[in-house]
């Protein structure tokens, strides 16, 4: 699927100053190697924060162009996992707002970034997880991952830690999205559920 990306000409609320992006191939923690490593990655945009220094009562217009931004980190990501959305099921979502933002601006990225993702992945039923913060520059973030289709599944509980060395700036975020194939290396969870097991009766919906 095409990156969605900002129409020329168009001034943007969010301009981004750079994109990081990183990838986890774990081959075994301490336990037998799997028929095939599992692996998580995350990709996180440096963005300006338009509503710093002042409080602003409707945060609506950012949803646009940050669901935007969120399906071009998405595609972005997903190219770095292999380029198969089919491969890819779990995710996960985080902000880092810098020291002049506050922590509701971290929470604009929650609907519409996770939006975005899905629109990339073409698929995603479950909530995507999230976490925000408002931190110096150089803060890390553990971003948290759940099976995109259950977020009761229990060998995709996990995290990916993400931070930028020279952002946020104070007048900055760090938007995050995060991926996995095949959740956690060893999972062997006691009592945890499959997908195989959602809608059986007793279950969580």
């Amino acid at each position: 699927m095409a990156s969605a990306t900002p129409t020329r000409g168009v001034l943007m609320l969010f301009n981004v100053r750079k994109i990081v992006s990183v990838v986890e191939e774990i081959h075994h923690d301490l336990g037998p190697a799997p028929e095939r490593p599992a692996v998580k990655g995350a990709v996180a945009a440096v963005v300006t924060n338009p509503y710093v220094g002042r409080y602003v009562v409707d945060l609506s217009p950012a949803a646009d162009e940050l669901r935007a931004l969120g399906e071009r980190l998405g595609n972005i990501l997903i190219g770095h996992l292999g380029g198969d959305p089919s491969a890819i099921d779990g995710y996960g979502k985080g902000t880092i707002v810098g020291s002049a933002g506050e922590i509701e601006h971290g929470a604009m990225w929650h609907i519409p970034g996770g939006g975005g993702m899905r629109a990339a992945l073409g698929k995603g039923t479950a909530i995507v997880p999230s976490t925000k913060k408002v931190a110096g520059m150089g803060a890390r973030l553990d971003v948290p991952i759940t099976h995109l289709d259950w977020s009761y599944v229990g060998s995709h509980y996990d995290a990916i830690e993400v931070g930028v060395p020279d952002g946020p700036k104070p007048d900055e975020m760090v938007v995050i999205l995060a991926m996995a194939i095949g959740g956690r290396v060893h999972a062997r969870l006691a009592g945890g559920f499959t997908l195989a097991d959602r809608g059986q009766p007793g279950v969580p919906a």
